[in-house]
């Protein structure tokens, strides 16, 4: 008689459990499609827009000391809620205090890389690529051009281990690196370049800026790198190369004066041991704008997730 009456209240007990489940399922569901109900156009747009720029401001800060700064301003911000939900009022008072101080103190701190991301803004970085034009017949013959050049002159310098820097401009303007040399605004041709870099010839330490198919200036002062752990082989002359790929969305070409090692920088990524073909290769990929089918390609590249970034420096 007692196991019977056991039994019942089990199985009754089991029901309302389950009935009550149910009714918070339902009840939570309910609630979600009343304001999805409720949802304009203009309301997904605007969830759109910010979920896409949050998207981009963690993509941008991975891998640099803005992670860590993220990280510990949602730990603060956590521990602050939990502090008001526990009424800790002295921990509260202090968490708020801080936040409000610690914001101006963390522009300070972080100028470097807020200045770096707000340049960013304006360029094709943030991925909208494929809303530009497709490129140019003529432009694309005159950059191919170019490029042939900057590939014979370096396998040169490469053979004779002259050291060389150049530059390659694209969205973000260097006209402020572009001053700190010697103007010249001439065609470049593989001639140039090597007397340019010629040891003994009073432009040779600096980089050469490429600007709209012409060498705009040479003699120029490149940024030097932030990152942490960067190979202590390279050389100042790589340093500025990572440097300039970190601050713009430039692409530069580098000839080591004592490996004669020809590298590639885009992205602060380093690409190391290049031949005249391969070298040839990343500029066409960098520098040649995309035809109309290119460009329609990239739409759809653009929802397909980003591979991970395993080290800024990479040999071929």
């Amino acid at each position: 008689m007692v196991l019977c009456k056991y039994t019942c209240f089990e199985r009754q007990n089991g029901r309302t459990a389950r009935s009550v489940k149910r009714d918070f399922g339902m009840g939570l569901f309910e609630t979600a499609w009343s304001y999805i109900r409720l949802m304009s156009i203009i309301d997904i747009i605007d969830i759109a827009i910010v979920a896409f720029a949050i998207y981009k401001i963690i993509t941008y800060a991975k891998g640099t000391r803005v992670s860590q700064l993220l990280k510990g301003i949602v730990i603060l911000l956590v521990v602050m809620q939990v502090s008001a939900f526990l009424q800790l009022n002295a921990v509260n008072y202090i968490l708020k205090n801080l936040m409000q101080i610690g914001l101006l103190a963390l522009i300070v701190v972080f100028q470097p890389e807020l200045r770096r991301m707000l340049e960013s803004v304006g360029t094709r970085g943030w991925g909208l690529s494929f809303l530009s034009r497709g490129g140019d017949g003529g432009e694309n013959a005159e950059t191919l051009a170019v490029i042939e050049h900057v590939c014979k002159a370096a396998a040169k310098m490469s053979e004779a281990h002259v050291g060389a820097l150049i530059v390659f401009e694209r969205q973000t303007y260097l006209q402020d690196i572009a001053k700190s040399g010697t103007r010249l605004d001439a065609k470049p041709s593989e001639e140039l370049l090597q007397n340019i870099f010629y040891p003994k010839a009073p432009l040779h330490d600096g980089a050469a800026i490429i600007s709209g198919n012409m060498i705009a200036a040479a003699g120029c002062i490149l940024p030097l790198s932030q990152q942490r752990g960067i190979n202590k082989e390279l050389g100042t002359r790589h340093r500025a190369a990572l440097g300039a790929s970190e601050t713009s969305d430039a692409v530069v070409v580098v000839v080591s004066e004592e490996t004669g090692m020809i590298s590639f920088a885009q992205k602060g990524v380093l690409t190391r041991g290049l031949d005249s073909p391969a070298l040839s290769d990343k500029l066409q990929s960098a520098l040649l704008k995309p035809t109309e089918a290119n460009t329609k390609k990239d739409f759809w590249d653009f929802f397909k997730p980003k591979k991970k970034k395993e080290d800024n420096v990479k040999d071929e």
